[in-house]
């Protein structure tokens, strides 16, 4: 899957599912401060993503992801 598409599929289902305001939405968004995601909204964000990209996120994989950016290379590598 092109990478424009995966960025193109995370942002809808952010301002779909989690109300985030579009304006917000940055590669450098910081998912938890700008984003406003906690704990639960990370639930729904890993059922998301597995029922649009079929793939599987475990805890440990949200370690190191600070941005939305890094998001979107998280869910590139799960993909390849």
């Amino acid at each position: 899957m092109d990478k424009e598409v995966i960025i193109e599929k995370i942002n809808d289902f952010l301002i779909d599912e989690f109300e985030v305001d579009s304006d917000d939405i940055s590669p450098m968004a910081n998912l938890k401060k700008t984003l406003e995601l906690d704990s639960l909204d990370f639930v729904d964000l890993v059922v998301a993503i597995e029922s649009n990209f079929g793939v599987k996120l475990m805890g440990e994989d949200f370690v190191d992801i600070v941005t939305l950016q890094d998001f979107y290379d998280l869910i590139e590598q799960k993909l390849i």
